[in-house]
This record gives structure tokens, C-alpha cells and sequence, in this order.
């Protein structure tokens, strides 16, 4: 059926929109979660492309602001079917998060009442650490070589967990560090050094390690700066556009104002920019309250899609309360606040990708700037089980005991990654079948 000896046909741009539209619906999980689906899909099942090329896009993308797993499909979309392919695979992997937190938010405010919503949050949320600490040991059996990138990953993880150090600056020390030590030990972060594991494992892929750039791909100073003017100016006629009609002290004008700058400070993924959505949109612009942007976090954390698009709750909950489009529009109030709010934050991430990927694919087989990416993928992997310590705080501390039930999900949910195989989608799936027949279940007692 598979066979790994012969490369896999190339798809359709049709073909791989329905890929990217299926994995906008299944991609739970955070960040980790949605990475590690996209490489269980495209690197080892599909084999659109190596593990090394999609661990050096993969690279790219941790260092840019922004959600690391949507530029990662954006680039994959991109190298395969030119600009369209990325902006639809970009665009698709968040739609899907987008109208379902549009259909949660209108719930959410309409009726007030979320039970049923909490019993099946309740029992998905053990599920989502288990899928976070499967992907740092996908991620990290494969990115941690030897025991220098084991290291690299452990100070990583006390970093961010023990001494609360911002990502970009862990992630400047790791560079700093393969780089330095490439000059004397290039065999350590030489991404080449896998003694063949990965064309054994997968097969050839489509696009593969030595598969030659494409034209599209290939890069030029003055086309990197051409498209850097064309995202500059599309995000100019867009808050132009909203400027013109509404003024500048507007909510919605104010809110593309304030997620253009939140876009650009999303170094590390949602976490490292939510004190500074929190900060601006509760105590700043009263858009919402503190306790509604928990359960906003919460149905964020739970929902398929980028952590970050929790903008796009706060962007329905300000538009809806504030009723920016009028008294009686306050269902299209929410829906436009939160289509704008998730425009200008995902807007920088495509600019970023279709500006900056040709360069990155030029430096594939240059040591000296691969193995600063070598090394960032070594502190990723440590940052993102201290991630999985975050959730796990959260869920199995309830006030001053311990959620024992939760840990015994998060224990049966790594079974069924680990021993049983079960995919992604199936097991948010089963335990949130759970959550549901918990929540039956105390009604009717």
C-alpha cells in the first residue's frame, strides 16, 4: 500500500487544501500537539516531505512571533504549491478554530450556561497534556542526537520552568551556543547526522533532503523586499479602511491597532504574549472581564487550532458587549470584532513566511546557520514539556488538593498514544465522549 522504496505522487493543490481543511478540524493540542500531528501526517505517513526538511522549517518558524504550527503549515503549503498553497494552507488551519469559537462565544454570552461546556472541558483537558508530552517525545527522540542537545534541552526546560526566562531569549542563548560549538564540534549539530534513520523509517519523500529548490523558492534580496512592502501595505489599507470609516477611537479600530502589536510579540507561542493580552484587553480597554477571558483561555486551550486564536474570543465577547455595529446587531458586532482581531494577528505570520522562506531554504546545508536552528530545536523540545508542567499545574491542582482523576487521564491518554496508537483526533475525541456522559450522568442521578 505504502511502499517506502518509491517517492509518493505529488498532490493536487485540491488535494492538499482538503489535507489542510482535515487538519484545521483536528488539530488539538497546542502548539506540540499540532506539530506533532503534521508530522505524523506529512514526514512519515504521507512523506510530502523529510524530516529534515520540515525540522529546518520547523526552525524557522520557533524563532518568528507568532503561532510556530500555523506558519509551519503555511511553509510546507507554500514550498509545495507556490503562494496560493500557503495562503490556503495557512488560512485553513485556522478557519475551522475561528468559526468554532465564534459558535462557543455566542453560547457563551447567549445563554450563560456552561455545564455541559465544563464537563467536557473537565475531561479533554488530562487528554491535552498527555498530547503535549507526546509530542516532546516525538519531537525529541529524533531532534536530541546526542547527549550536548539533551543538555541544551534540559537548561532550556529550567529556564523557562524554574527561572520564568522569556522564550526569545532562551531561544538567542541556544543559537548562541550551537554556533559557538559548531566551530569546534560541527559534527554535533550537523542535522545530516541521523545514520540514515529517517530514510529507513519513512522512505523517500517528495520533497526530500536533496530534492532541488524550487523556482518559487529560491532566494532573491530584491523579492524579499518587495513582498515585505506588499504585507506593509495590506495591513496599512486595512486599518486605513477601518480608520476611514469608524475613527480612530473606536473599538474596532482600536482593537487592529492593539493585535497588530500583540502579532509582533508572540515569540514562544500564545503563552509568552497572553499577560499582554490580558493587561490590554481587561484592564486597559475593559473588552472583557477576567473571568471571562479564563473561560475563554480555557475553551482556547480545548479547541482545535492556534492557543493564540483566544484573540478571536476576545475580539467577539469586546464586540458583542460593546455592541460596536449597534444595539441591535450585537451577534454581527462579535462576529466582525472577532474576524478583524484574527485578521491582523495572523496577517505578520504569512508576510514572515512568504518574505523569509526563500532565505531559509537557501541555508539548508550551511552548517553555520543550521546548527544555530539545530540547536534551537534541541530548546524547544524542553520548552515544550514545561508547557506540559504549566497544564499539568492547572488541572491536577484543584485550589489545595489533587485531581487524582486527572492524573489518571493524562496516565491512560499516553497509553493510548504510546501502546494503542490511537491518533490524535480519536482520543479528544473519546474523552470528550467522557466529559459528556459524566455531565449525563450527575444530571440524572
Amino acid at each position: 500500500m505504502n511502499d517506502k522504496n518509491q517517492t509518493p505522487v505529488t498532490p493536487t493543490l485540491l488535494q492538499a487544501s482538503k489535507y489542510w481543511l482535515k487538519l484545521g478540524f483536528i488539530s488539538f493540542g497546542g502548539p506540540a500537539g499540532q506539530i506533532a500531528i503534521m508530522h505524523q501526517d506529512l514526514v512519515e505517513n504521507k512523506r510530502w516531505i523529510s524530516e529534515q526538511r520540515f525540522l529546518h522549517a520547523l526552525n524557522y518558524c520557533m524563532v518568528l512571533p507568532g503561532p510556530e504550527a500555523q506558519q509551519l503549515a503555511t511553509y510546507i503549503g507554500w514550498l509545495m504549491h507556490r503562494t496560493w498553497g500557503g495562503v490556503i494552507a495557512g488560512v485553513l488551519f485556522v478557519l475551522p478554530s475561528l468559526l468554532i469559537l465564534m459558535a462557543l462565544s455566542w453560547i457563551y454570552l447567549s445563554y450563560g450556561n456552561l455545564a455541559v461546556i465544563s464537563s467536557v472541558l473537565y475531561a479533554i483537558k488530562p487528554a491535552v497534556v498527555a498530547i503535549v508530552l507526546f509530542a516532546a517525545y516525538r519531537i525529541g527522540s529524533r531532534a536530541l542526537k546526542n547527549k550536548w542537545l539533551w543538555g541544551i534541552s534540559l537548561l532550556a526546560f529550567i529556564a523557562v520552568a524554574v527561572f520564568k526566562i522569556a522564550f526569545p531569549w532562551v531561544v538567542l542563548g541556544a543559537a548562541l551556543v550551537a554556533y559557538i560549538g559548531a566551530q569546534y564540534h560541527p559534527q554535533i549539530f550537523s542535522v545530516a547526522n541521523s545514520h540514515g534513520s529517517k530514510k529507513a523509517s519513512y522512505g523517500a519523500a517528495i520533497i526530500d533532503d536533496n530534492t532541488p529548490t524550487p523556482l518559487h523558492a529560491i532566494y532573491q534580496p530584491r523579492k524579499l523586499v518587495k513582498l515585505l512592502l506588499i504585507g506593509f501595505t495590506i495591513w496599512l489599507v486595512a486599518i486605513g479602511a477601518i480608520f476611514a470609516i469608524y475613527g480612530w477611537e473606536h473599538t474596532l479600530t482600536q482593537m487592529a491597532w492593539f493585535f497588530s502589536k500583540a502579532a509582533m510579540l508572540t515569540f514562544g507561542g500564545a503563552y509568552a504574549v497572553l499577560p499582554y493580552v490580558f493587561q490590554g484587553s481587561v484592564e486597559h480597554y475593559s473588552w472583557l472581564t477576567a473571568p471571562q477571558m479564563m473561560d475563554g483561555l480555557a475553551l482556547g486551550e480545548t479547541t482545535p487550532g492556534p492557543l493564540i486564536m483566544i484573540v478571536a474570543f476576545v475580539g467577539f465577547v469586546g464586540g458583542w458587549t460593546g455592541q460596536v455595529l449597534g444595539v441591535d446587531s450585537v451577534l454581527l458586532s462579535g462576529i466582525v470584532a472577532a474576524s478583524i482581531v484574527t485578521f491582523f494577528t495572523f496577517l505578520p505570520s504569512f508576510i514572515f513566511i512568504f518574505a523569509g522562506a526563500p532565505f531559509v531554504e537557501s541555508t539548508k546545508n550551511n552548517l553555520k546557520l543550521t546548527a544555530p536552528l539545530t540547536g534551537i530545536t534541541a530548546a524547544v523540545v524542553g520548552v515544550i514539556v514545561s508547557l506540559a508542567l504549566f497544564f499539568a499545574q492547572h488541572i491536577f491542582i484543584l485550589e489545595k488538593s489533587i485531581d487524582w482523576l486527572a492524573i489518571a487521564g493524562t496516565i491512560l491518554a499516553l497509553f493510548a498514544l504510546i501502546k494503542l496508537k490511537l491518533s490524535i483526533m480519536q482520543l479528544v475525541f473519546i474523552f470528550a465522549a467522557l466529559g459528556l456522559i459524566k455531565y449525563f450522568g450527575v444530571m440524572y442521578i
